[in-house]
């Protein structure tokens, strides 16, 4: 699963390869340790242009469904397993219209050990920004007025499937990445068979853990309230 993770550049710079059409105004800030509930950036096909717009949004992570009472759902949402899509009201309507991609800088995933659960983060060994599959919605706050810039909010879970190569040592799960050459049918809102999509990508990106390094780092991560590049620093035995 993906529990936390960082995001340490915004714009152009993680999504470069994405050929983004649209970059919101104001984007969230870096961050070493987003947690859910926290904005991040992600990047989604807007079915509502033809050809459909590439937009670079900030989002809440923590999917809230359309048909939702609140958004008090979101930080149970974190995470869909890619296994169970069709199978779960909260994601299917997502999985077959509104799929994103989540660039991140890298993860953190926590090993179970004798002494406790130790952090370790897990990202490219060339420092190149990370894609996650993730799914978004619109949640339109009912209480809200019509007028209100805040009456909708875009939220977002990350797919996650079980753990390849060296990486199902530190956990069961991780998150599913997205090669460059998924990207586009991936976000593509007008497929047909996004479950042949995701398979396929899936199948892609089973390799890509050799190109990653994951090594241990502070348990300071586990406070929510620390957030600093230092986060990210191998842990000194």
């Amino acid at each position: 699963m993906c529990g936390r993770f960082v995001v340490a550049n915004v714009g152009s710079e993680l999504v470069g390869v994405l050929r983004v059409d649209l970059e919101a105004a104001e984007l969230p800030a870096p961050s070493y340790n987003v947690a859910p509930t926290d904005h991040v950036a992600i990047v989604l096909d807007s079915a509502k242009t033809e050809p459909p717009t590439r937009r670079l949004e900030p989002a809440r992570w923590g999917l809230v469904p359309s048909w939702a009472k609140d958004p008090s759902v979101g930080p149970r949402a974190i995470n869909a397993r890619s296994e169970e899509l069709e199978d779960k009201p909260t994601f299917r309507g997502a999985f077959e219209n509104r799929r994103a991609i989540v660039p991140v800088t890298g993860y953190y995933e926590w090993h179970t050990t004798a002494d406790g659960k130790q952090p370790y983060f897990i990202r490219p060994a060339d420092h190149t920004p990370l894609f996650f599959a993730g799914l978004y919605e619109w949640w339109k706050n009912p209480a809200a007025a019509a007028d209100d810039p805040n009456r909708w909010m875009l939220s977002f879970s990350i797919l996650t499937r079980s753990a390849t190569g060296n990486l199902a040592s530190i956990h069961d799960r991780m998150p599913v990445f997205v090669d460059d050459d998924y990207a586009d049918a991936w976000l593509d809102p007008t497929v047909d068979y996004p479950r042949d999509i995701l398979d396929a990508a899936s199948d892609a990106a089973e390799g890509m853990e050799t190109l990653l390094e994951a090594y241990r780092v502070d348990r300071a991560v586990g406070n929510v309230r620390n957030n600093s590049p230092a986060l990210i620093e191998p842990l000194i035995e």
